[in-house]
Protein backbone atom coordinates (compact mmCIF):
# COMPACT_ATOMS: atom_id res chain seq x y z
CA UNK A 1 0.00 0.00 0.00
CA UNK A 2 2.78 2.42 1.05
CA UNK A 3 4.81 1.67 -2.50
CA UNK A 4 1.38 2.52 -4.47
CA UNK A 5 1.27 6.25 -3.74
CA UNK A 6 -2.12 7.73 -5.36
CA UNK A 7 -1.76 10.77 -7.47
CA UNK A 8 -4.49 13.42 -6.53
CA UNK A 9 -5.20 16.21 -8.92
CA UNK A 10 -6.18 19.75 -8.08
CA UNK A 11 -9.53 21.02 -9.00
CA UNK A 12 -8.23 23.96 -10.46
CA UNK A 13 -6.52 21.40 -13.01
CA UNK A 14 -9.29 19.73 -14.37
CA UNK A 15 -10.45 19.76 -18.14
CA UNK A 16 -12.44 22.72 -19.24
CA UNK A 17 -14.94 19.97 -20.99
CA UNK A 18 -15.16 18.23 -18.04
CA UNK A 19 -16.19 21.06 -15.85
CA UNK A 20 -18.49 22.26 -17.94
CA UNK A 21 -20.49 18.87 -18.17
CA UNK A 22 -20.40 18.83 -14.38
CA UNK A 23 -21.14 22.86 -14.08
CA UNK A 24 -24.20 21.91 -16.56
CA UNK A 25 -26.45 20.29 -13.75
CA UNK A 26 -26.65 23.52 -11.52
CA UNK A 27 -28.94 26.39 -11.63
CA UNK A 28 -28.21 30.18 -12.54
CA UNK A 29 -27.54 31.11 -8.46
CA UNK A 30 -25.58 28.13 -8.30
CA UNK A 31 -23.24 29.07 -11.01
CA UNK A 32 -23.07 32.62 -9.84
CA UNK A 33 -21.61 30.86 -6.52
CA UNK A 34 -19.37 28.58 -8.55
CA UNK A 35 -17.49 31.33 -10.51
CA UNK A 36 -16.48 33.33 -7.41
CA UNK A 37 -13.95 29.83 -6.60
CA UNK A 38 -11.47 30.69 -9.22
CA UNK A 39 -10.48 32.43 -12.46
CA UNK A 40 -11.27 28.90 -14.58
CA UNK A 41 -14.07 28.79 -12.49
CA UNK A 42 -15.43 31.73 -13.78
CA UNK A 43 -14.37 31.13 -17.36
CA UNK A 44 -16.28 27.57 -17.43
CA UNK A 45 -19.18 28.87 -15.81
CA UNK A 46 -19.72 31.76 -18.56
CA UNK A 47 -19.09 28.84 -21.56
CA UNK A 48 -21.89 29.24 -24.26
CA UNK A 49 -22.95 25.68 -24.18
CA UNK A 50 -24.36 26.57 -20.53
CA UNK A 51 -26.11 29.87 -21.81
CA UNK A 52 -27.76 28.80 -25.31
CA UNK A 53 -31.03 28.68 -23.39
CA UNK A 54 -31.74 31.37 -20.86
CA UNK A 55 -35.45 29.90 -20.00
CA UNK A 56 -37.13 32.46 -17.25
CA UNK A 57 -40.47 30.54 -17.55
CA UNK A 58 -40.95 30.26 -13.63
CA UNK A 59 -40.56 33.71 -12.87
CA UNK A 60 -43.85 35.48 -12.80
CA UNK A 61 -44.77 39.15 -11.61
CA UNK A 62 -46.99 39.86 -9.18
CA UNK A 63 -49.78 42.37 -10.45
CA UNK A 64 -52.66 43.68 -10.19
CA UNK A 65 -54.90 44.84 -13.89
CA UNK A 66 -55.80 47.93 -13.85
CA UNK A 67 -58.40 48.01 -16.65
CA UNK A 68 -58.75 52.02 -16.60
CA UNK A 69 -55.74 53.19 -16.65
CA UNK A 70 -52.39 53.26 -18.37
CA UNK A 71 -50.58 51.03 -18.72
CA UNK A 72 -53.24 48.73 -17.34
CA UNK A 73 -51.60 46.64 -15.48
CA UNK A 74 -49.58 47.60 -12.09
CA UNK A 75 -46.85 45.45 -10.55
CA UNK A 76 -45.11 45.81 -7.18
CA UNK A 77 -41.82 47.48 -6.83
CA UNK A 78 -40.52 43.71 -5.18
CA UNK A 79 -41.43 42.13 -8.88
CA UNK A 80 -39.15 44.56 -10.36
CA UNK A 81 -35.67 44.44 -8.12
CA UNK A 82 -36.15 40.56 -8.42
CA UNK A 83 -36.20 40.56 -12.27
CA UNK A 84 -33.42 43.22 -12.37
CA UNK A 85 -31.16 41.16 -10.17
CA UNK A 86 -32.00 37.85 -11.86
CA UNK A 87 -31.02 39.41 -15.38
CA UNK A 88 -27.46 41.14 -13.75
CA UNK A 89 -27.03 37.52 -12.63
CA UNK A 90 -27.63 36.11 -15.89
CA UNK A 91 -25.93 38.74 -18.00
CA UNK A 92 -22.91 38.49 -16.19
CA UNK A 93 -22.45 35.23 -16.45
CA UNK A 94 -23.47 34.51 -20.15
CA UNK A 95 -21.17 36.84 -21.66
CA UNK A 96 -23.45 37.40 -24.84
CA UNK A 97 -23.51 34.22 -25.59
CA UNK A 98 -27.78 33.44 -24.85
CA UNK A 99 -29.25 32.45 -28.36
CA UNK A 100 -32.72 31.82 -26.87
CA UNK A 101 -34.63 33.67 -23.81
CA UNK A 102 -38.04 32.50 -22.70
CA UNK A 103 -40.25 34.29 -20.42
CA UNK A 104 -42.93 33.43 -18.49
CA UNK A 105 -45.92 35.08 -20.31
CA UNK A 106 -47.57 36.79 -16.82
CA UNK A 107 -44.06 38.56 -16.76
CA UNK A 108 -44.34 42.21 -17.29
CA UNK A 109 -41.39 43.85 -17.88
CA UNK A 110 -40.10 47.24 -18.44
CA UNK A 111 -38.06 49.27 -20.94
CA UNK A 112 -35.41 49.43 -19.05
CA UNK A 113 -35.32 45.66 -18.48
CA UNK A 114 -35.96 45.11 -22.36
CA UNK A 115 -32.85 47.16 -23.35
CA UNK A 116 -30.80 45.91 -20.58
CA UNK A 117 -31.29 42.46 -22.56
CA UNK A 118 -31.06 43.92 -25.96
CA UNK A 119 -27.95 45.34 -24.92
CA UNK A 120 -25.89 42.31 -23.42
CA UNK A 121 -27.21 39.50 -25.58
CA UNK A 122 -26.69 40.45 -29.67
CA UNK A 123 -26.80 37.13 -31.00
CA UNK A 124 -30.21 36.81 -29.80
CA UNK A 125 -32.35 33.79 -32.29
CA UNK A 126 -35.39 32.91 -30.57
CA UNK A 127 -37.13 35.48 -27.97
CA UNK A 128 -39.95 34.43 -26.11
CA UNK A 129 -42.04 37.05 -24.82
CA UNK A 130 -44.14 38.34 -21.85
CA UNK A 131 -47.11 40.41 -21.67
CA UNK A 132 -45.49 43.87 -22.92
CA UNK A 133 -48.58 46.06 -21.52
CA UNK A 134 -45.36 48.25 -19.82
CA UNK A 135 -43.30 47.90 -22.88
CA UNK A 136 -43.48 51.33 -25.08
CA UNK A 137 -43.15 51.40 -28.76
CA UNK A 138 -39.67 52.79 -28.82
CA UNK A 139 -38.43 50.13 -26.12
CA UNK A 140 -39.56 47.46 -28.34
CA UNK A 141 -38.44 49.02 -31.81
CA UNK A 142 -34.98 49.71 -30.12
CA UNK A 143 -34.56 46.29 -29.21
CA UNK A 144 -35.73 44.66 -32.51
CA UNK A 145 -32.91 46.91 -33.84
CA UNK A 146 -29.85 45.07 -32.07
CA UNK A 147 -31.51 41.90 -32.51
CA UNK A 148 -30.09 41.59 -36.17
CA UNK A 149 -30.14 37.65 -35.99
CA UNK A 150 -33.36 36.95 -34.31
CA UNK A 151 -35.20 34.17 -36.26
CA UNK A 152 -38.28 33.79 -34.25
CA UNK A 153 -40.79 35.30 -31.85
CA UNK A 154 -43.78 34.48 -29.89
CA UNK A 155 -45.59 37.34 -28.83
CA UNK A 156 -48.95 38.55 -27.16
CA UNK A 157 -51.59 40.48 -28.84
CA UNK A 158 -50.99 43.78 -29.13
CA UNK A 159 -53.40 47.03 -30.27
CA UNK A 160 -50.97 48.45 -33.19
CA UNK A 161 -49.03 45.63 -34.71
CA UNK A 162 -47.79 46.90 -38.30
CA UNK A 163 -44.97 48.95 -36.16
CA UNK A 164 -43.13 45.63 -34.80
CA UNK A 165 -44.00 43.53 -38.16
CA UNK A 166 -42.03 46.44 -40.07
CA UNK A 167 -39.17 46.67 -37.33
CA UNK A 168 -38.70 42.88 -37.66
CA UNK A 169 -38.67 43.52 -41.19
CA UNK A 170 -36.10 46.51 -41.68
CA UNK A 171 -33.79 44.95 -39.04
CA UNK A 172 -34.03 40.91 -38.46
CA UNK A 173 -33.31 39.09 -42.34
CA UNK A 174 -32.98 35.52 -41.21
CA UNK A 175 -36.68 35.86 -39.10
CA UNK A 176 -39.16 33.15 -40.30
CA UNK A 177 -40.83 31.37 -37.48
CA UNK A 178 -43.96 33.64 -35.32
CA UNK A 179 -46.21 32.56 -32.95
CA UNK A 180 -48.87 34.63 -31.40
CA UNK A 181 -51.03 33.92 -28.65
CA UNK A 182 -54.24 36.24 -27.97
CA UNK A 183 -56.81 37.92 -30.78
CA UNK A 184 -55.76 37.59 -33.88
CA UNK A 185 -57.87 39.69 -36.71
CA UNK A 186 -57.31 41.23 -40.05
CA UNK A 187 -55.31 44.59 -38.85
CA UNK A 188 -52.83 41.59 -37.63
CA UNK A 189 -53.16 39.55 -40.46
CA UNK A 190 -52.75 42.39 -43.02
CA UNK A 191 -49.32 43.33 -40.93
CA UNK A 192 -47.82 39.71 -41.39
CA UNK A 193 -48.57 39.48 -44.87
CA UNK A 194 -47.90 42.82 -45.86
CA UNK A 195 -44.31 43.08 -43.34
CA UNK A 196 -43.29 39.46 -43.31
CA UNK A 197 -44.24 37.97 -46.86
CA UNK A 198 -41.25 34.93 -46.35
CA UNK A 199 -42.70 34.13 -43.13
CA UNK A 200 -42.55 29.85 -43.08
CA UNK A 201 -44.02 28.89 -39.67
CA UNK A 202 -46.91 30.65 -37.74
CA UNK A 203 -49.05 28.99 -35.18
CA UNK A 204 -52.12 30.94 -33.53
CA UNK A 205 -52.52 28.31 -31.39
CA UNK A 206 -54.70 28.99 -28.47
CA UNK A 207 -56.35 32.55 -30.12
CA UNK A 208 -59.73 34.25 -31.05
CA UNK A 209 -59.43 34.50 -35.00
CA UNK A 210 -62.03 35.87 -37.54
CA UNK A 211 -62.25 33.87 -40.14
CA UNK A 212 -61.49 37.23 -42.33
CA UNK A 213 -58.11 37.01 -40.93
CA UNK A 214 -57.72 33.36 -41.60
CA UNK A 215 -58.78 33.77 -45.17
CA UNK A 216 -55.91 36.59 -45.79
CA UNK A 217 -53.34 34.61 -45.02
CA UNK A 218 -54.35 31.69 -46.75
CA UNK A 219 -54.72 33.63 -50.17
CA UNK A 220 -51.60 36.10 -49.31
CA UNK A 221 -48.80 34.28 -47.83
CA UNK A 222 -47.30 32.18 -50.40
CA UNK A 223 -44.26 31.79 -48.89
CA UNK A 224 -45.88 30.11 -45.19
CA UNK A 225 -45.11 26.19 -45.14
CA UNK A 226 -46.78 25.74 -41.69
CA UNK A 227 -49.48 27.32 -39.55
CA UNK A 228 -51.14 26.20 -36.48
CA UNK A 229 -54.74 27.01 -35.65
CA UNK A 230 -55.34 23.98 -33.15
CA UNK A 231 -57.62 24.77 -30.39
CA UNK A 232 -58.65 28.56 -31.80
CA UNK A 233 -61.90 30.01 -31.49
CA UNK A 234 -62.50 30.96 -34.95
CA UNK A 235 -65.36 33.55 -35.50
CA UNK A 236 -67.11 35.15 -38.57
CA UNK A 237 -69.06 38.30 -38.80
CA UNK A 238 -71.97 38.78 -39.50
CA UNK A 239 -74.50 41.69 -40.41
CA UNK A 240 -74.46 43.36 -36.94
CA UNK A 241 -70.81 44.49 -36.28
CA UNK A 242 -71.70 43.42 -32.68
CA UNK A 243 -72.39 39.79 -33.06
CA UNK A 244 -69.93 37.12 -34.33
CA UNK A 245 -70.67 33.49 -35.27
CA UNK A 246 -68.85 30.95 -33.89
CA UNK A 247 -67.68 28.23 -36.20
CA UNK A 248 -67.17 25.04 -34.92
CA UNK A 249 -65.86 22.86 -38.16
CA UNK A 250 -63.16 24.68 -40.87
CA UNK A 251 -65.59 24.42 -44.15
CA UNK A 252 -64.11 23.24 -47.64
CA UNK A 253 -63.03 26.09 -48.83
CA UNK A 254 -60.51 26.43 -45.28
CA UNK A 255 -58.95 23.29 -45.90
CA UNK A 256 -58.69 23.33 -49.74
CA UNK A 257 -56.04 26.65 -49.57
CA UNK A 258 -54.51 24.82 -46.59
CA UNK A 259 -54.36 21.77 -48.17
CA UNK A 260 -50.44 23.17 -49.95
CA UNK A 261 -48.61 23.44 -46.78
CA UNK A 262 -46.17 21.15 -45.34
CA UNK A 263 -48.08 21.28 -41.81
CA UNK A 264 -51.30 22.69 -41.29
CA UNK A 265 -52.43 21.87 -37.38
CA UNK A 266 -56.22 22.26 -36.52
CA UNK A 267 -58.48 20.93 -33.65
CA UNK A 268 -61.95 22.22 -32.56
CA UNK A 269 -63.25 18.93 -30.84
CA UNK A 270 -65.56 18.82 -28.07
CA UNK A 271 -63.90 16.36 -26.05
CA UNK A 272 -60.40 18.35 -26.77
CA UNK A 273 -59.04 19.47 -23.22
CA UNK A 274 -57.31 22.77 -24.53
CA UNK A 275 -60.77 23.52 -26.92
CA UNK A 276 -62.63 23.34 -23.48
CA UNK A 277 -60.60 25.46 -21.82
CA UNK A 278 -61.15 28.09 -24.84
CA UNK A 279 -64.87 28.37 -24.70
CA UNK A 280 -65.18 28.40 -20.97
CA UNK A 281 -62.60 31.52 -21.48
CA UNK A 282 -64.88 32.75 -24.41
CA UNK A 283 -61.85 32.41 -26.62
CA UNK A 284 -59.19 34.26 -24.27
CA UNK A 285 -57.06 32.21 -23.08
CA UNK A 286 -56.59 32.76 -19.16
CA UNK A 287 -53.46 31.10 -18.87
CA UNK A 288 -52.78 31.82 -15.19
CA UNK A 289 -55.80 29.03 -14.19
CA UNK A 290 -53.67 26.39 -16.01
CA UNK A 291 -50.37 24.04 -15.33
CA UNK A 292 -47.43 25.93 -15.59
CA UNK A 293 -46.71 23.81 -18.46
CA UNK A 294 -49.65 24.44 -20.93
CA UNK A 295 -48.81 27.86 -22.43
CA UNK A 296 -45.42 26.51 -23.63
CA UNK A 297 -47.01 23.62 -25.60
CA UNK A 298 -47.20 24.03 -29.10
CA UNK A 299 -47.88 21.31 -32.03
CA UNK A 300 -45.26 23.05 -34.42
CA UNK A 301 -42.32 20.70 -32.95
CA UNK A 302 -39.84 23.98 -33.43
CA UNK A 303 -42.10 26.09 -31.29
CA UNK A 304 -42.64 24.44 -28.34
CA UNK A 305 -40.89 24.64 -25.28
CA UNK A 306 -40.58 21.27 -23.71
CA UNK A 307 -39.51 21.48 -19.99
CA UNK A 308 -38.40 23.93 -17.58
CA UNK A 309 -34.68 25.05 -18.55
CA UNK A 310 -31.99 23.87 -15.91
CA UNK A 311 -30.44 27.57 -15.10
CA UNK A 312 -33.43 28.83 -13.35
CA UNK A 313 -35.81 26.50 -11.09
CA UNK A 314 -37.84 27.69 -8.33
CA UNK A 315 -34.72 28.22 -5.70
CA UNK A 316 -33.72 30.90 -8.10
CA UNK A 317 -36.27 33.28 -7.40
CA UNK A 318 -35.81 33.45 -3.73
CA UNK A 319 -31.64 33.29 -3.88
CA UNK A 320 -31.16 35.67 -6.64
CA UNK A 321 -31.94 38.25 -4.72
CA UNK A 322 -29.30 38.09 -1.93
CA UNK A 323 -25.86 37.60 -4.32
Amino acid sequence: MEDNKSIVRRWEDMGMDVLVKILKDLNMVELASVSQVCRQWRLACSNPFLWRTLDLGLLRSNFIQTPDVPPYIYVDDRSDRRLTQILKVAMALSCGSVTCMIFHFNLYMKDEHLNYIAERSPHLKRLVMPGWNRITKNGMSRAIRRWEELESMTMPTIAHPPYIMDEISRSCKNFSQLKIMGTFDVNFASAIATSLPKLKVLSLRCSRITKEALLLLLNCMDNLEVLNISHCLLLESLPNPRLKKIIRELDRTILEKASRFREFFHCQRSSCVACQRMDADEGLMRWYRYEDWFWRQDEVSSLDLGDHGKLFDSDCEKLATQI
